[in-house]
């Protein structure tokens, strides 16, 4: 049985923010792990791990849950804008990763953590950039956007005009 199709332990513990078996799904799908951050919000008294906290919680333009921002990815945060003000937070593309070494009340669980280098936004090609015909290439030999889509953004309209368009024999 594949991984897809069995169930992680971890799923019976539902969790509304991102956690280190959240990433581990990432992980097996192939995912790189860089997200965008859409923005982060203070928020009094949120529910986290069943518990009422103060926190600052980072939302992505990705389809994947918001982040608690704990006070170690807070600081990478400021040390990557070089702000400390979470409003100047936005926009800023982050590669998380699983910190095997991450403890909680003196035990080490693991836990989900920013890197601390920069990522470069990925470019978005269209049909009138210059990678266009690569995208058609990629599609023809892959059969899907899978490698495009790990270093650029293609819109969905513009994926399924390639779709057709291979299909018809038209690119």
């Amino acid at each position: 049985m594949t991984t897809e199709h069995k169930t992680h332990y971890r799923k019976v513990f539902k969790s509304d923010h991102l956690g280190k078996a959240d990433l581990e799904d990432f992980l097996e799908l192939g995912s790189d792990l860089i997200f965008t951050i859409a923005q982060v919000r203070q928020e009094i008294g949120a529910k986290v791990a069943g518990k009422k906290i103060d926190a600052n919680i980072a939302y992505f333009q990705e389809k994947i849950k918001p982040l608690v921002l704990n006070a170690t990815n807070s600081q990478v945060m400021r040390n990557l804008t070089g702000s400390a003000f979470i409003e100047d937070w936005q926009g800023v593309t982050v590669q998380l990763y699983i910190d095997k070494t991450a403890s909680l009340k003196g035990e080490i669980v693991g836990g989900v953590r920013i890197n601390p280098k920069k990522i470069m936004a990925k470019q978005t090609i269209t049909k009138d950039s210059q990678a266009w015909v690569k995208v058609v290439e990629s599609y023809k030999s892959n059969g899907n956007f899978n490698a495009v889509l790990k270093r650029a953004n293609v819109s969905q309209s513009d994926m399924q005009f390639i779709v057709d368009g291979v299909a018809s024999g038209d690119l």
